[in-house]
Protein backbone atom coordinates (compact mmCIF):
# COMPACT_ATOMS: atom_id res chain seq x y z
CA UNK A 1 0.00 0.00 0.00
CA UNK A 2 1.57 3.05 -1.38
CA UNK A 3 1.40 5.98 0.91
CA UNK A 4 1.38 9.51 0.06
CA UNK A 5 2.95 13.12 1.43
CA UNK A 6 3.13 16.85 0.56
CA UNK A 7 6.04 16.09 -1.96
CA UNK A 8 3.86 13.90 -4.25
CA UNK A 9 1.09 16.46 -4.37
CA UNK A 10 0.62 20.08 -6.80
CA UNK A 11 -1.55 22.53 -4.16
CA UNK A 12 -1.09 24.12 -7.94
CA UNK A 13 -4.22 22.57 -9.06
CA UNK A 14 -6.77 24.31 -6.51
CA UNK A 15 -4.76 27.49 -6.93
CA UNK A 16 -7.95 30.10 -8.84
CA UNK A 17 -10.45 27.22 -7.71
CA UNK A 18 -13.32 28.15 -5.18
CA UNK A 19 -13.77 25.03 -2.03
CA UNK A 20 -17.42 25.37 -0.97
CA UNK A 21 -17.44 23.61 2.49
CA UNK A 22 -20.97 22.17 3.71
CA UNK A 23 -21.35 22.08 7.60
CA UNK A 24 -19.03 23.86 10.00
CA UNK A 25 -19.10 20.94 12.88
CA UNK A 26 -15.95 19.04 13.56
CA UNK A 27 -14.85 18.12 10.48
CA UNK A 28 -16.11 21.05 8.54
CA UNK A 29 -14.60 23.84 10.82
CA UNK A 30 -11.42 21.96 10.80
CA UNK A 31 -11.29 21.68 6.58
CA UNK A 32 -12.30 25.02 5.81
CA UNK A 33 -9.75 26.67 8.48
CA UNK A 34 -6.91 24.17 6.76
CA UNK A 35 -7.47 25.04 3.57
CA UNK A 36 -7.93 28.66 4.06
CA UNK A 37 -4.46 28.91 6.14
CA UNK A 38 -3.20 27.40 3.11
CA UNK A 39 -4.01 29.58 0.61
CA UNK A 40 -7.23 27.84 -0.92
CA UNK A 41 -10.13 30.31 -1.44
CA UNK A 42 -13.10 28.63 0.63
CA UNK A 43 -16.42 29.62 1.38
CA UNK A 44 -18.57 28.08 3.93
CA UNK A 45 -22.20 26.66 3.06
CA UNK A 46 -24.60 26.98 6.45
CA UNK A 47 -28.84 27.13 6.60
CA UNK A 48 -29.79 30.06 7.46
CA UNK A 49 -30.09 30.86 10.91
CA UNK A 50 -27.94 27.98 11.73
CA UNK A 51 -25.62 28.54 15.09
CA UNK A 52 -22.55 27.85 13.26
CA UNK A 53 -23.33 30.94 10.66
CA UNK A 54 -21.34 33.74 13.53
CA UNK A 55 -18.83 30.85 14.45
CA UNK A 56 -17.28 30.71 10.67
CA UNK A 57 -17.53 34.49 10.36
CA UNK A 58 -15.76 34.86 14.00
CA UNK A 59 -13.28 32.85 12.05
CA UNK A 60 -12.67 35.16 9.23
CA UNK A 61 -14.42 32.86 6.61
CA UNK A 62 -16.89 33.66 4.48
CA UNK A 63 -20.35 32.29 4.81
CA UNK A 64 -23.30 32.00 2.29
CA UNK A 65 -26.26 30.28 2.67
CA UNK A 66 -25.21 26.28 0.80
CA UNK A 67 -26.86 26.93 -2.66
CA UNK A 68 -25.07 30.59 -3.34
CA UNK A 69 -22.30 28.52 -1.82
CA UNK A 70 -22.53 25.53 -4.33
CA UNK A 71 -22.82 28.26 -7.16
CA UNK A 72 -19.75 29.83 -6.75
CA UNK A 73 -17.69 27.02 -5.86
CA UNK A 74 -15.67 24.41 -8.10
CA UNK A 75 -15.26 21.70 -5.81
CA UNK A 76 -18.11 21.47 -2.79
CA UNK A 77 -17.23 19.38 0.07
CA UNK A 78 -20.01 17.69 1.91
CA UNK A 79 -19.08 17.40 5.91
CA UNK A 80 -22.89 17.77 7.09
CA UNK A 81 -24.49 14.72 9.25
CA UNK A 82 -24.57 11.52 6.91
CA UNK A 83 -28.31 11.40 7.30
CA UNK A 84 -28.95 15.00 5.99
CA UNK A 85 -26.71 14.53 2.87
CA UNK A 86 -29.43 13.29 0.79
CA UNK A 87 -31.73 16.17 1.39
CA UNK A 88 -29.40 18.34 1.73
CA UNK A 89 -28.09 17.58 -2.05
CA UNK A 90 -31.22 16.98 -3.46
CA UNK A 91 -32.63 20.56 -2.30
CA UNK A 92 -29.29 22.87 -1.93
CA UNK A 93 -26.73 21.12 -4.14
CA UNK A 94 -27.69 19.20 -7.48
CA UNK A 95 -29.45 22.69 -8.92
CA UNK A 96 -26.54 24.73 -8.28
CA UNK A 97 -23.35 22.57 -9.42
CA UNK A 98 -21.76 23.99 -12.07
CA UNK A 99 -20.96 21.57 -14.97
CA UNK A 100 -18.20 18.85 -14.94
CA UNK A 101 -17.59 20.27 -11.08
CA UNK A 102 -16.04 18.55 -8.49
CA UNK A 103 -17.92 16.72 -5.09
CA UNK A 104 -16.16 15.63 -2.34
CA UNK A 105 -16.94 13.83 1.18
CA UNK A 106 -15.61 12.64 4.34
CA UNK A 107 -16.77 10.07 4.46
CA UNK A 108 -18.46 7.49 1.84
CA UNK A 109 -22.10 6.39 3.14
CA UNK A 110 -23.94 8.70 1.22
CA UNK A 111 -22.75 7.62 -2.04
CA UNK A 112 -21.98 3.79 -1.16
CA UNK A 113 -25.82 3.55 -0.14
CA UNK A 114 -27.02 5.87 -2.60
CA UNK A 115 -28.37 8.37 -0.81
CA UNK A 116 -26.81 10.60 -3.57
CA UNK A 117 -26.45 9.43 -7.29
CA UNK A 118 -24.59 12.34 -8.70
CA UNK A 119 -24.34 13.33 -12.34
CA UNK A 120 -22.45 12.08 -15.02
CA UNK A 121 -20.60 15.06 -15.46
CA UNK A 122 -19.34 14.93 -11.76
CA UNK A 123 -16.17 14.53 -10.45
CA UNK A 124 -16.68 12.41 -7.05
CA UNK A 125 -13.97 12.43 -4.28
CA UNK A 126 -13.41 11.62 -1.04
CA UNK A 127 -11.08 13.13 1.56
CA UNK A 128 -11.06 11.25 4.93
CA UNK A 129 -8.86 12.18 7.79
CA UNK A 130 -8.56 9.49 10.06
CA UNK A 131 -9.44 11.67 13.67
CA UNK A 132 -11.68 14.14 14.78
CA UNK A 133 -11.87 17.65 13.64
CA UNK A 134 -10.38 18.97 16.29
CA UNK A 135 -7.24 17.02 16.20
CA UNK A 136 -7.25 17.32 12.47
CA UNK A 137 -7.23 21.83 13.38
CA UNK A 138 -4.51 21.32 16.65
CA UNK A 139 -2.16 19.41 14.30
CA UNK A 140 -2.37 21.66 11.37
CA UNK A 141 -1.79 24.24 13.29
CA UNK A 142 1.35 22.52 15.39
CA UNK A 143 2.82 22.21 12.05
CA UNK A 144 1.99 18.46 11.44
CA UNK A 145 -1.30 16.62 10.36
CA UNK A 146 -3.63 13.40 10.43
CA UNK A 147 -3.38 10.57 8.19
CA UNK A 148 -5.84 10.71 5.77
CA UNK A 149 -7.67 8.43 3.36
CA UNK A 150 -8.37 8.96 -0.61
CA UNK A 151 -11.11 7.66 -2.81
CA UNK A 152 -12.10 8.27 -6.47
CA UNK A 153 -16.11 7.39 -7.32
CA UNK A 154 -15.98 9.22 -10.79
CA UNK A 155 -14.03 11.03 -12.44
CA UNK A 156 -14.67 12.47 -16.05
CA UNK A 157 -12.32 15.47 -15.90
CA UNK A 158 -9.52 12.49 -15.26
CA UNK A 159 -7.48 14.62 -12.31
CA UNK A 160 -9.95 13.64 -9.13
CA UNK A 161 -6.99 11.78 -7.81
CA UNK A 162 -4.65 14.83 -8.15
CA UNK A 163 -7.15 16.95 -6.71
CA UNK A 164 -8.01 14.59 -3.59
CA UNK A 165 -4.20 14.62 -2.83
CA UNK A 166 -3.94 18.46 -2.71
CA UNK A 167 -6.79 19.19 -1.09
CA UNK A 168 -5.78 16.46 1.47
CA UNK A 169 -2.21 18.47 1.88
CA UNK A 170 -4.01 21.75 2.09
CA UNK A 171 -5.89 19.93 5.05
CA UNK A 172 -2.15 18.58 6.67
CA UNK A 173 -2.71 15.45 6.06
CA UNK A 174 0.66 15.13 3.47
CA UNK A 175 3.12 15.98 6.71
CA UNK A 176 1.42 12.52 8.35
CA UNK A 177 0.34 10.54 4.87
CA UNK A 178 -1.98 9.60 2.24
CA UNK A 179 -3.57 6.48 1.33
CA UNK A 180 -6.05 5.77 -1.49
CA UNK A 181 -9.01 3.26 -1.22
CA UNK A 182 -12.53 3.17 -2.07
CA UNK A 183 -15.41 4.68 -1.15
CA UNK A 184 -17.05 0.86 -0.25
CA UNK A 185 -13.79 0.37 1.86
CA UNK A 186 -13.21 3.03 3.77
CA UNK A 187 -17.33 3.35 4.45
CA UNK A 188 -17.61 -0.25 5.86
CA UNK A 189 -14.53 -0.72 7.63
CA UNK A 190 -15.25 2.51 9.29
CA UNK A 191 -18.97 1.63 10.44
CA UNK A 192 -17.61 -2.06 11.74
CA UNK A 193 -15.03 -0.34 13.85
CA UNK A 194 -17.39 2.12 15.42
CA UNK A 195 -20.07 -0.32 15.92
CA UNK A 196 -18.09 -3.78 16.89
CA UNK A 197 -15.39 -2.29 18.46
CA UNK A 198 -14.58 1.27 19.36
CA UNK A 199 -18.18 2.58 20.23
CA UNK A 200 -20.99 -0.30 20.28
CA UNK A 201 -18.53 -2.73 21.29
CA UNK A 202 -16.57 -1.23 23.99
CA UNK A 203 -19.45 0.64 25.95
CA UNK A 204 -21.46 -2.64 25.93
CA UNK A 205 -18.24 -3.98 27.58
CA UNK A 206 -17.53 -1.25 30.13
CA UNK A 207 -21.67 -1.39 31.10
CA UNK A 208 -20.92 -5.13 31.26
CA UNK A 209 -18.20 -5.24 33.33
CA UNK A 210 -19.81 -2.96 35.60
CA UNK A 211 -22.97 -4.62 36.27
CA UNK A 212 -20.73 -8.06 36.66
CA UNK A 213 -18.96 -6.51 39.95
CA UNK A 214 -21.79 -4.29 41.25
CA UNK A 215 -23.90 -7.61 41.25
CA UNK A 216 -21.21 -9.52 43.09
CA UNK A 217 -21.50 -7.13 45.60
CA UNK A 218 -18.63 -4.51 45.05
CA UNK A 219 -19.09 -0.76 45.70
CA UNK A 220 -19.97 0.57 42.03
CA UNK A 221 -17.47 2.90 42.62
CA UNK A 222 -14.77 0.51 42.35
CA UNK A 223 -16.75 -0.88 39.71
CA UNK A 224 -16.10 2.67 37.90
CA UNK A 225 -12.90 3.00 38.18
CA UNK A 226 -11.98 -0.58 37.15
CA UNK A 227 -14.27 -1.15 34.30
CA UNK A 228 -14.26 2.68 32.83
CA UNK A 229 -12.34 5.55 34.81
CA UNK A 230 -8.78 3.27 33.79
CA UNK A 231 -9.53 2.34 30.43
CA UNK A 232 -8.36 5.61 29.23
CA UNK A 233 -5.04 4.66 30.39
CA UNK A 234 -5.24 1.19 28.63
CA UNK A 235 -6.29 3.20 25.08
CA UNK A 236 -3.52 5.44 25.47
CA UNK A 237 -0.64 2.98 25.49
CA UNK A 238 -2.62 1.15 22.33
CA UNK A 239 -2.72 4.35 20.70
CA UNK A 240 1.22 5.01 21.05
CA UNK A 241 2.60 1.88 20.73
CA UNK A 242 -0.21 -0.53 19.81
CA UNK A 243 -0.86 -3.90 21.52
CA UNK A 244 2.68 -4.54 22.21
CA UNK A 245 3.25 -1.59 24.12
CA UNK A 246 0.39 -1.63 26.26
CA UNK A 247 1.30 -5.65 27.36
CA UNK A 248 4.96 -4.52 27.97
CA UNK A 249 4.00 -1.32 29.93
CA UNK A 250 1.35 -3.20 32.30
CA UNK A 251 2.05 -5.39 35.39
CA UNK A 252 2.93 -9.69 35.10
CA UNK A 253 -0.12 -10.17 36.66
CA UNK A 254 -2.14 -7.93 34.23
CA UNK A 255 -0.62 -9.27 30.83
CA UNK A 256 -0.75 -12.91 32.65
CA UNK A 257 -4.87 -12.18 32.98
CA UNK A 258 -4.59 -10.50 29.90
CA UNK A 259 -3.26 -13.33 27.49
CA UNK A 260 -5.15 -16.23 29.57
CA UNK A 261 -8.03 -14.61 30.42
CA UNK A 262 -9.62 -12.06 27.13
CA UNK A 263 -9.70 -14.52 24.71
CA UNK A 264 -12.40 -16.19 26.92
CA UNK A 265 -14.52 -13.00 26.45
CA UNK A 266 -14.26 -12.63 23.10
CA UNK A 267 -15.47 -16.41 21.94
CA UNK A 268 -16.70 -17.53 18.70
CA UNK A 269 -19.62 -16.36 19.03
CA UNK A 270 -18.66 -12.72 19.59
CA UNK A 271 -16.73 -13.70 16.25
CA UNK A 272 -19.99 -14.71 14.27
CA UNK A 273 -21.97 -11.79 15.95
CA UNK A 274 -19.00 -9.52 14.71
CA UNK A 275 -19.17 -11.30 10.84
CA UNK A 276 -22.97 -10.95 11.28
CA UNK A 277 -22.44 -7.16 11.99
CA UNK A 278 -20.32 -6.89 8.76
CA UNK A 279 -22.59 -8.30 6.99
CA UNK A 280 -25.21 -6.33 7.69
CA UNK A 281 -22.92 -3.48 6.58
CA UNK A 282 -22.22 -4.68 3.85
CA UNK A 283 -25.36 -5.59 2.38
CA UNK A 284 -27.10 -2.18 3.35
CA UNK A 285 -28.69 -3.97 6.09
CA UNK A 286 -27.40 -1.22 8.36
CA UNK A 287 -28.04 1.79 5.94
CA UNK A 288 -31.51 0.74 5.57
CA UNK A 289 -32.06 0.44 9.15
CA UNK A 290 -30.12 4.07 10.05
CA UNK A 291 -32.01 5.89 7.14
CA UNK A 292 -35.22 4.20 8.63
CA UNK A 293 -34.47 5.52 12.38
CA UNK A 294 -34.09 9.36 10.80
CA UNK A 295 -37.35 9.35 9.00
CA UNK A 296 -39.16 7.94 11.99
CA UNK A 297 -37.95 10.73 14.57
CA UNK A 298 -35.64 8.55 16.13
CA UNK A 299 -37.11 6.44 18.33
CA UNK A 300 -35.14 3.52 18.62
CA UNK A 301 -31.73 5.95 19.17
CA UNK A 302 -33.94 7.98 21.40
CA UNK A 303 -34.70 5.27 23.52
CA UNK A 304 -31.44 3.60 23.45
CA UNK A 305 -30.04 7.40 24.52
CA UNK A 306 -31.96 7.49 27.61
CA UNK A 307 -31.40 4.18 28.76
CA UNK A 308 -27.53 4.87 28.36
CA UNK A 309 -28.17 7.85 30.48
CA UNK A 310 -29.82 6.00 33.04
CA UNK A 311 -27.63 3.33 33.48
CA UNK A 312 -25.67 3.81 37.09
CA UNK A 313 -22.16 3.65 35.23
CA UNK A 314 -23.29 7.16 34.63
CA UNK A 315 -24.54 8.00 38.07
CA UNK A 316 -21.86 7.20 39.58
CA UNK A 317 -19.26 8.50 37.33
CA UNK A 318 -20.71 11.82 37.23
CA UNK A 319 -20.15 11.97 40.94
CA UNK A 320 -16.52 10.58 40.65
CA UNK A 321 -15.48 12.79 37.76
CA UNK A 322 -16.78 16.03 39.75
CA UNK A 323 -13.78 15.07 41.99
CA UNK A 324 -11.45 15.31 39.49
CA UNK A 325 -11.00 18.86 38.30
CA UNK A 326 -8.56 18.49 35.65
CA UNK A 327 -11.65 16.80 33.51
CA UNK A 328 -13.66 19.50 30.96
CA UNK A 329 -17.19 19.05 30.28
CA UNK A 330 -17.68 17.83 26.42
CA UNK A 331 -21.04 16.78 26.61
CA UNK A 332 -21.93 19.45 24.55
CA UNK A 333 -18.92 18.26 21.19
CA UNK A 334 -21.57 16.48 19.28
Amino acid sequence: MKVYYDKDADLGILAGRTVAVIGYGSQGHAHANNLRDSGIEVVVGLRSGSLSWPKAEQAGLRVLETAAAVEQADLVMMLAPDELHGAIYRQSIEPHLKQGAYLAFGHGFSILYGQIVPRPDLNVLMVAPKGAGHMVRQEYQRGGGVPSLIAIHQDPAGDSRQLALAYACANGAGRAGIIETSFREETETDLFGEQAVLCGGTAALVQAGFETLVEAGYAPEMAYFECLHELKLVVDLLYEGGLSKMLCAISNTAEYGALTRGPRIVTEQTRETMREILREIQDGTFASDFILENQAGLPVMTARRRQGAEHPVEEVGGRLRGMMNWLGDDTSAK
